[in-house]
């Protein structure tokens, strides 16, 4: 990854480019280096920033969607960044989901990928054996359209973080957390204009869920991308970055026309 990660207190995060801030909120399986093409088509004209999302740091108690978008309110207060693209993908999506609603004076507009908040299918309730690296290998492919994005070094990461008996506690903790916190009912108070970006062959959050985040949302837009899975930012970086373009584009031209 070539980006610096800076610290501040007891935020780490990246930070590169000038302009509106476009702040990403990965999943729970989140290699930075998976969006490095996002950050280097963005820091052209965004101050693009990445959070880097405590999800297996915090205690047990805070180990949740609302421990983690109370991370990300101390994060942007802490920064002082307003007007904010907010992107997430996965869980970050359902991070951004209950930041926005909780905190919609700070938010211009928000993207979503592969979101949770209405509907997932987890790693289920099927927790391998530990050590079982084939089970891992399948599982990880199983995020993309096309398995062999699930590179070694994913695979390891996923790998190492469910051989650890404490972090499995967590990831199971995050994913009823998940299930738990349902958005259907609050959904049509987000007043931002929202893009949703969905893989048409996500299995995680499979495309009835993009629908129904496009019925529940007043006003959002939805795209589909052919011969992608759950991450398409990772999957179909080009034309991911082309569709939220677009969408940012528009935002800023019809800003123009009302001033």
């Amino acid at each position: 990854m070539g980006y610096e990660i800076y610290q501040d207190g007891k935020f780490k995060y990246i930070e590169v480019g000038q302009g509106e801030p476009l702040m990403l909120l990965h999943g729970l399986f989140g290699a930075l280096s998976n969006f490095q093409d996002l950050i280097d088509h963005f820091k052209q004209s965004y101050k693009v920033i990445v959070p880097i999302l405590p999800l297996l740091e915090m205690d047990l108690l805070h180990t949740s969607v609302g421990g983690l978008q109370k991370f990300v309110q101390r994060f942007v207060e802490h920064r002082n960044y307003n007007n904010i693209h907010l992107l997430g993908n996965s869980l970050g999506g359902h991070v951004a989901l209950v930041y926005i609603l909780k905190h919609p004076e700070r938010v211009k507009s928000l993207t979503l990928t592969g979101s949770s908040g209405l509907f997932e299918s987890g790693m289920g309730d099927t927790y391998p054996k530990r050590g079982d690296k084939e089970y891992i290998r399948k599982k990880t492919a199983l995020t993309f359209y096309d398995p062999s994005l699930a590179t070694e070094e994913l695979v390891n990461e996923v790998f190492e973080i469910t051989n650890n008996r404490l972090k499995v506690i967590k990831i199971i903790a995050l994913a009823k957390s998940a299930i738990r916190n349902n958005l259907g009912e609050e959904l049509a108070q987000i007043k931002q204009p929202v893009c949703l970006i969905w893989g048409n062959n996500d299995s995680i959050t499979p495309p009835f869920v993009a629908e129904e985040f496009h019925r529940l949302i007043p006003n959002s837009e939805l795209h589909f991308i052919d011969k992608c899975g759950h991450a398409p930012m990772m999957e179909v970086p080009g034309e991911f970055n082309n569709v939220l373009d677009n969408f940012l584009a528009k935002l800023n031209t019809s800003v123009a026309e009302t001033v």
